[in-house]
């Protein structure tokens, strides 16, 4: 009976324990909270500012505009429509109907209206 109370004496009381759980809980969570706002940072928002950027590009297409598709394509567009785009191509016309999610790049520049 007396090594019951002794081990009953040796053992730690839960108020030691907790300063150990809060560093643990700060090891192991802090890290991958540190990881989550570095991705958000390096990663998610400037590819949100990208596509904002290349949705605004498109709906502002002109007649007049020359423009790069995604297949490397270069030319000025003729129309615009919903979700085509008719352009013509170097000096012999060819025309080309192409959808608008294929334009990459508009190489015109129009003054910004305020």
């Amino acid at each position: 009976m007396s090594q019951f109370y002794s081990l009953l004496q040796a053992t730690p009381d839960n108020s030691a324990n907790e300063p150990n759980m809060v560093v643990t809980l700060l090891t192991t969570v802090l890290p991958i909270a540190l990881m989550i706002v570095i991705f958000y940072f390096l990663l998610i928002r400037p590819e949100k500012k990208r596509s904002k950027k290349m949705k605004e590009m498109l709906n502002n297409l002109q007649v007049a505009d020359e423009v790069v598709t995604s297949g490397g394509i270069i030319g000025r567009v003729l129309s615009v429509k919903e979700d085509t785009v008719l352009i013509e191509t170097g000096s012999d016309r060819t025309r080309l109907r192409v959808l608008r999610s294929s334009i990459i790049e508009n190489r015109t520049v129009h003054d910004e209206v305020k």
